[in-house]
């Protein structure tokens, strides 16, 4: 999607947990979506409102967060810096690996 980035850091190699980069550009935003895995993280850089569920809160460089399987959540980036969550999921994400597959046939 535009203004978003995802770099996969490790969880191509049979591993159960895939740790990620996510990344939102200034003046974007993930779409409410939700997934089957556990996902948590640590802010790594920038500001964002992070929805999860029916919650909203403002998170920045440091915060910690949890998303629990099958939980509708999103992000709106804030200000001028790039919103960058280091994301661990369980179990992997397929899809993204597929992503990686699909890019390194290019």
């Amino acid at each position: 999607m535009e203004g978003l980035e995802t770099i996969v850091l490790t969880g191509l190699h049979g591993e159960r947990m895939m740790m990620v980069l996510n990344i939102t550009l200034p003046g974007h935003s993930v779409p409410l979506h939700s997934h089957p895995h556990e996902q948590v993280g640590m802010v790594y850089g920038g500001k964002a409102i992070l929805r999860l569920g029916d919650k909203e809160r403002i998170v920045k460089k440091g915060d910690f967060y949890c998303v629990p399987a099958n939980v509708p959540h999103s992000d709106i980036a804030l200000g001028d810096e790039p919103f960058i969550m280091l994301d661990i999921f369980y179990p992997i994400r397929e899809d993204f690996i597929e992503r990686v597959e699909k890019l390194k046939e290019k």
